[in-house]
């Protein structure tokens, strides 16, 4: 009988240190060389450096490396604060000065518009915000390695499925990311260790949230370890065997509905801040300084005036929708997920908001195209579509001839592509454009630009 293990085994990755010189960064923040007339892309390695590498990826197309030493720093380079950044998948720019990141994001967006001839008459200045211990949403892998005879907690490896072995998390929110040890220390004491796959962290303004994600039930004796170690660290926790939704809770004792305030206007009003309340599964900023920012920047460009009618389309929770509705006559908000309009319309009743409609649809299909509430017209738009963008509905605007277009992007390439669409089919410049640095030490950018007729 044949090896056929043996015959998928890919070929060994070269053992030897290889000494390149890095010529470029490339969109994630990936150190460029080139070895053997092949571009290498090496972690960890910043523009103008000298380093040793060793390869992580060799094929016939691609080659993949992290720095191992640096023998020729960068003036750009800084130490990590992390003691696990080099093994860490969860932030990739930790090496980098935070001016030198603004700049590689803001070249991103840039380039990327460049690219689709769209040119930008005002660079918006960066948004920025906390850059350690701002994440409030995140997903945390778990997994009980025998070797060790210990659980770890934390985001996976670099590159791969291994759960990376630390004590602490230093872009986690503090209420969960001091206490990376003691959580893992508290599931490896459970007669289920083997059995929870991941945590789901959800920080609100009143509390933060743990949901356990278990492939098998939980015995008495594991329950009450967990709820006794949550309650002990004031977290609230969950339980999750089926759906993301299908939450049983575990610490009702300490349970309120989670929620976070806005305010709708360019500066902090409490008379009018807004309170959106969401599930822990619920899709919600992960920044919440940026975020607060971020609507509250996308509301002044949108130079709304009372009799405004606009147009929300990709409205979530209602995160702009509500802001916006202080400042105008009407909102029609539409989003593709029904669940998510239904916790809008709770959201707006919450507020007293009577002047946001929400509506389901699903924006990259053919029936919303002839929808009712598109053959309206509206003088103001606000876009905030997922990483594939908007490209399906862009077409349908140009009918609506609203006076201004605000696009918040979490993907410059998509935004990049569309904004092409708008300045060249449906008649808008692009006024201002600029980033928004909601994930610092991570190659995503978030950006937001603004469309005028």
């Amino acid at each position: 009988m044949s090896n056929k293990r043996g015959r998928r085994r890919g070929k060994r990755l070269p053992e030897d240190l290889v000494e390149v010189e890095i010529t470029a960064l490339s969109n994630e923040g990936r150190g460029i060389a080139h070895v053997d007339g092949r571009t290498v892309f090496i972690d960890q390695a910043l523009v103008g450096e000298r380093v040793l590498f060793k390869y992580t990826r060799l094929t016939s197309k691609i080659a993949e490396g992290r720095a191992v030493e640096i023998l020729q720093a960068s003036d750009l380079r800084v130490e990590p604060k992390c003691s696990a950044f080099k093994m860490c998948g969860g932030c990739s720019l930790q090496h980098m000065s935070s001016q030198a990141q603004i700049e590689l994001k803001q070249s991103m967006l840039f380039d990327q518009l460049k690219h689709n001839n769209v040119t930008a008459e005002e660079v918006l200045p960066p948004l920025l915000g906390p850059e350690y211990g701002y994440r409030h949403k995140a997903r945390l892998g778990v997994r009980y390695v025998h070797k060790k005879e210990k659980v770890l907690v934390g985001f996976r490896e670099r590159n791969s499925s291994f759960i990376t072995e630390t004590t602490r998390c230093e872009v986690l929110h503090p209420s969960v990311g001091e206490i990376i040890d003691e959580l893992a220390h508290c599931i490896n004491q459970l007669e289920a260790k083997r059995s929870i796959p991941q945590i789901e962290v959800a920080v609100g303004d009143n509390q933060t949230v743990l949901v356990f994600r278990h492939l098998e039930a939980l015995s008495d004796d594991d329950r009450a370890k967990l709820s006794e170690f949550c309650e002990s660290k004031s977290l609230v926790c969950y339980l999750q065997a089926g759906k993301p939704d299908d939450l049983e809770l575990l610490t009702p004792q300490q349970a309120e509905t989670l929620y976070y305030n806005l305010s709708p206007g360019t500066g902090r009003d409490d008379d009018s801040a807004i309170k959106i309340e969401f599930q822990p599964s619920d899709f919600t900023q992960v920044n919440p300084e940026i975020n607060q920012h971020m609507v509250a920047n996308a509301v002044e460009y949108l130079d709304l005036k009372e009799t405004d009618t606009v147009l929300d389309l990709f409205s979530g929770l209602g995160n702009f929708s509500l802001a916006m509705a202080r400042h105008c006559q009407q909102v029609t908000a539409v989003e593709g997920s029904l669940v998510m309009v239904k916790k809008a319309r709770d959201n707006a009743s919450l507020n007293n908001i009577s002047n946001a409609e929400f509506i389901f649809a699903d924006l990259y299909s053919d029936e919303a195209l002839s929808a009712p509430w598109l053959k309206q017209q509206y003088d103001k738009i606000l876009l905030d579509p997922p990483r594939s963008g908007a490209a399906e509905i862009l077409p349908s605007l140009k009918k609506i001839k609203a006076s201004i277009i605000v696009y918040v992007s979490c993907h410059p390439a998509t935004l990049a592509r569309d904004a092409a669409v708008l300045v060249n089919d449906l008649g808008y410049k692009l006024k201002q454009a600029g980033i928004m640095n909601m994930f610092p030490h991570t190659g995503h950018v978030e950006s937001i630009a603004v469309f005028v007729k």
